[in-house]
C-alpha cells in the first residue's frame, strides 16, 4: 500500500480532509476535499508546501517530538482552521506529519481506529529514508574523485547526466524521494548533491534551491556517468558564483559562467591580489568602470546604461584613472581592472550585496 492509498483510506474512516507531508512541511500525499477547506490546505496543494509563518505556527505545538495526536486551533490571521496533526513516528523518529481538519468531530477513539494506517505511512517514510541512506552513499562515491571509489559505486545510471550542488538551508530537511524520476540525491552537511538527467538538469536545480536551499550551481553534461565527478566538481565552483554573483543568483550554470569560469577556481588569497587592482575605486566609480568594461568600451551603450550624459561617464572614467593609476586606453589595463572588478564580487560574503 503506498501513500496515497493510505490517505485515501484514513480520509475515507474519519470522513475528514486529510494531507501527508514530509517533515519538512512537503506535501507528498492528499485525499479529496471533505467538508470545509482553510487557506493552509489550499497553498499548500498548490504549492506543495507550507509557508515558512505557517510552518512556525504548528512547530510551536511540538509536533516534531510528540508522541501521539495534536490538537491544533485555529488562527484567522494565518487562515488556519481548527485541525489535528498526527506525527508519523518510527522507532522513536518522526518522518512526517498527517493533517487532518476538526469541526470538533474527531474524538481519540475516533483517531485510534486509524492508527494501524498511521504506523503503515510511517513505515513507509522510514523505508524511504534507508533507501536514500544507501542511494546516497552510491551516489558519494560516484561523484567522488578517487578513481577507486568511483569504480565501486553501484549505481545504475545512464547518460547524459549532469551534477547540481545545492547549499542547504539550515532549517530545511531535503525530502529527496519527492523529486522527479531518474533523479539521483544525496543530502549532506552543508551540500545537496543530485545527480539530473542532462536535459532536467536546470529545472531540478531551480525547484531544489528554492524549496530546500539557498543557493545551486549546476556542473556541465557528461554522457558517460562515470564522468560525472568532474560535472560535480563544476556544480561546486557554479554554486560559488551564485552565491556571491547577484546576476547568477540563484542558481549558476557552469556552461553560463564565461570569464567567472576560470575567476572561481582561484584561492581566496588569489582572488583579493587581483582585486586589489580595482581596490582604490569606490562604490559608483567600481559600478561605471565595470559597466563601461562589460559594454566593450562603448561610451552611448555604457551613458544609456547608467542613465547619465556622456560628459558625466567621461568625467567618472577620468577619475578611474587618476585614482587606479591605470590607463584605460590600454587593453592590457582594461584587462586587469576588469579582472580585478569581477574578483571583488567573489570575495563577498554569501548572501550580502
Amino acid at each position: 500500500m503506498d501513500l496515497q492509498e493510505i490517505v485515501d483510506d484514513i480520509a475515507r474512516i474519519l470522513d475528514a480532509s486529510a494531507t501527508l507531508e514530509d517533515r519538512s512541511f512537503q506535501l507528498l500525499a492528499y485525499a479529496a476535499q471533505s467538508g470545509d477547506i482553510d487557506t493552509v490546505r489550499r497553498e499548500s496543494i498548490l504549492r506543495r508546501r507550507a509557508s515558512d509563518e505557517v510552518r512556525a505556527y504548528f512547530e510551536g505545538f511540538g509536533i516534531a517530538s510528540a508522541l501521539g495526536p495534536v490538537r491544533i486551533p485555529a488562527d484567522e490571521s494565518l487562515g488556519v482552521l481548527a485541525r489535528v496533526c498526527v506525527p508519523l513516528r518510527h522507532r522513536e523518529v518522526t518522518y512526517g506529519y498527517l493533517w487532518l481538519l476538526d469541526s470538533g468531530a474527531l474524538s481519540d477513539r475516533l483517531l485510534a481506529e486509524v492508527s494501524p494506517l498511521v504506523d503503515r505511512a510511517a513505515a513507509v517514510l522510514a523505508q524511504e529514508a534507508r533507501s536514500r541512506q544507501d542511494l546516497g552513499a552510491r551516489l558519494r562515491d560516484l561523484l567522488s574523485a578517487d578513481p577507486e571509489s568511483r569504480a565501486s559505486a553501484a549505481l545504475d545510471v545512464t547518460g547524459p547526466v549532469a551534477a547540481i550542488a545545492v547549499r542547504s538551508a539550515s532549517d530545511r530537511v531535503a525530502p529527496l524521494w519527492t523529486l522527479p524520476r531518474g533523479v539521483l540525491a544525496h543530502a549532506g552537511d552543508p551540500l545537496t548533491a543530485v545527480l539530473a538527467p542532462a536535459a532536467q538538469a536546470r529545472a531540478v536545480a531551480a525547484r531544489v534551491q528554492a524549496m530546500y536551499g539557498t543557493a545551486a550551481g549546476i556542473g556541465g553534461a557528461r554522457d558517460d556517468p562515470g564522468e560525472a565527478w568532474r560535472s560535480w566538481r563544476e556544480a561546486g565552483l557554479a554554486l560559488r558564483a551564485a552565491q556571491r554573483v547577484p546576476r547568477f543568483a540563484p542558481v549558476a550554470a557552469w556552461a553560463d559562467l564565461g570569464v567567472h569560469r576560470l575567476l572561481v577556481r582561484l584561492s581566496a588569497t588569489d582572488l583579493a591580489d587581483l582585486a586589489a587592482e580595482a581596490g582604490a575605486l569606490d562604490g559608483e566609480l567600481a559600478f561605471t568602470v565595470e559597466t563601461y568594461l562589460d559594454h566593450g568600451g562603448q561610451v552611448r551603450e555604457t551613458a544609456a546604461r547608467l542613465g547619465v550624459h556622456r560628459q558625466t561617464l567621461y568625467y567618472r572614467l577620468a577619475k578611474a584613472e587618476r585614482v587606479t593609476g591605470l590607463d584605460l586606453a590600454d587593453g592590457d589595463n582594461r584587462l586587469l581592472l576588469h579582472l580585478g572588478l569581477k574578483a571583488t564580487e567573489l570575495l563577498r560574503t554569501p548572501g550580502r550585496p
